[in-house]
């Protein structure tokens, strides 16, 4: 007969596999919601007669949700039990994307997004928290190896079925089958056991509000650099103070706010009472460099991510299935690394493969730079694309199981907030500055060309708002042309001016990542040569 000893180990085993199978596609919902939204751009676009900066900004709204509150998502999960609060949340994620998959315009479908943010605050610590809780501790660096994975595993579905239904049938059903998987979530965390809550943790809604307003203020600011000027005012600014933009004034005073925030922080814990942010979780050197290797990853991912699908779809007029599979190279590389990069803590320095993965980044920026042309298909593409993915997802899973290792278990939702913030202010910056950068360099490069120019006459120009340049497809702009009485010369002159403007701006985009990689490889060094072993836990 089996014993008690080998019954409650079977039990055990059972509930962890339970757990990362739960986590696994509470993590899936995430990367699949973000990865979805850029491979329905063209179709989001013509349904709802938008520019491409109006998808960039649903994008942003819902990494703006996530930074903005997943603090207080953190807080929520320790007062509430993290099982609790997961099942609620997956529920509410999945209403947010059926209100997506049936959204009129676009401003529902920035709400929808807005909603999916705030779930997806509250989940992103959940996850970590059931890690903490219910996984054995000599097994938790392979759950979040697998936790990485999921993402990745989640992006390649999204790209799959995402690209195929959005080129078959429209952008809808795949926000529909992402709805379904809510659901799904919910129906296997009814199976984990509840965990006790916390019920005499307060809420610090000054810490809230402080957190929240810092998060939102950056990433606006950054976000309408491009529509509002990133220096002096432009003709799309709200308002403008003494003549300069409010959009870096935004960013400035974001700043303001975010350290407000640490020193609200630091006077709560120092009169005892219970912070919106165990602060402590930042004060070692290896968390802080793990915390800005993770936002310039998510950065780098989200530039990457925003410019492909841009490019593809709405310059080369490719279609989402096409899109899908340009991308799926790169999401493949990081679904494998970041399951095979944990068998290398054992041999080599954490520090030693984060500054070796950066440098990898770095190098296959700079190949795109040299090879990129006006076709994703081509081999030399393909390598670049795959050699930067696989810096991405072991970078990713590093320096989260870094942040994890350095904390106690108690502390893991506030590790979950610090990633949830540090990763999605990442990915809303990111997404806003290549925007910017993009839309910025084309502007610059087609005014010149249009200057120097012989063959475009001034009658010609006064029919355009050079003022407004953005990026469209070569067919799209011969249309243009046809109702404006161009002749054939003037139509492949301006053609080729827009064919070599939008190239370069996709070449110094991929220059300015380069370079940003390279700044990160100092931080990186800083982190541990290996994971902190911890103390066995319960996991009840």
């Amino acid at each position: 007969m089996p014993t008690e000893a080998g019954s409650n180990a079977k039990s055990e085993g059972r509930e962890a596999l339970g757990t990362i199978v739960t986590i696994a596609l509470g993590q899936v919902l995430l990367s699949f919601n973000v990865v979805s939204l850029p491979i329905a751009l063209s179709g989001l676009v013509k349904s709802f007669g938008v520019p491409p900066t109006t998808v960039a900004a649903a994008i942003v709204t819902y990494s703006l949700a996530v930074a903005s509150f997943v603090m207080l998502g953190a807080k929520l999960n320790q007062r509430f039990g993290a099982v609790r609060v997961f099942r609620s949340v997956t529920a509410l994620f999945g209403i947010a994307q059926v209100l997506m998959t049936v959204s009129p315009n676009a401003n529902v479908m920035i709400a929808a997004q807005g909603l999916c943010g705030v779930a997806g605050a509250i989940l992103v610590p959940s996850l970590v928290m059931l890690v903490a809780k219910k996984i054995p501790v000599d097994r938790q660096t392979a759950a979040l190896g697998i936790l990485g994975a999921a993402g990745a595993g989640g992006a390649v579905a999204a790209l799959l079925i995402g690209g195929f239904l959005g080129t078959r049938v429209g952008w809808r059903p795949a926000f529909g089958i992402l709805a379904a998987l809510s659901f799904v979530a919910f129906a296997l965390s009814l199976r984990l056991k509840r965990d006790k809550g916390v019920p005499d943790i307060k809420i610090d809604v000054v810490g809230v509000i402080l957190a929240a307003t810092a998060v939102i203020l950056i990433s606006l600011g950054f976000n309408n650099m491009t529509d509002w000027g990133a220096g002096l005012a432009g003709p799309n600014a709200p308002f403008d103070i003494l003549g300069v933009s409010p959009a870096p004034i935004m960013a400035v005073v974001g700043v303001v706010f975010g350290q407000a925030f640490v020193s609200w922080t630091r006077r709560r814990r120092a009169r005892r009472k219970t912070p919106l942010f165990a602060i402590e979780v930042m004060q070692p050197a290896r968390q802080r460099a793990a915390v800005y290797v993770l936002f310039a990853v998510g950065a780098l991912e989200a530039m990457l991510n925003f410019a492909m699908p841009l490019y593809i779809q709405v310059v080369q007029g490719r279609s989402p299935l096409e899109t899908a599979i340009a991308m799926i190279p790169f999401n493949l590389s990081v679904f494998g690394s970041a399951l095979l990069v944990v068998k290398l803590y054992d041999r080599f320095s954490l520090g030693g493969i984060a500054r070796c993965g950066l440098a990898i980044c770095a190098v296959a920026l700079f190949w795109l730079v040299l090879v990129a042309r006006n076709d994703w298909s081509t081999i030399p593409v393909i390598i670049g694309l795959v050699a930067f993915g696989l810096s991405q997802g072991a970078l990713m899973t590093l320096v989260f199981n870094v942040m994890v290792a350095a904390a106690p278990a108690d502390l893991a939702g506030d590790v979950g907030a610090l990633r949830g913030t540090t990763q999605n202010l990442g990915v809303a910056i990111g997404t806003a500055v290549a925007g910017a950068l993009l839309v910025g360099v084309l502007s610059s490069a087609v005014l010149r060309n249009v200057a120097a120019s012989e063959l475009l006459s001034s009658e010609l120009l006064q029919q355009f708002d050079l003022n407004n340049v953005n990026f469209v497809s070569n067919d799209r702009l011969r249309s243009v042309l046809a109702r404006m009485n161009a002749t054939d010369v003037q139509v492949e002159e301006a053609v080729r001016i827009n064919s070599e403007s939008r190239l370069r701006a996709l070449k110094i985009g991929f220059l300015v990542m380069g370079c940003l990689a390279l700044v990160m490889i100092g931080p990186a060094g800083r982190l541990p040569k290996r994971l902190q072993p911890k103390a066995d836990e319960s996991h009840a």
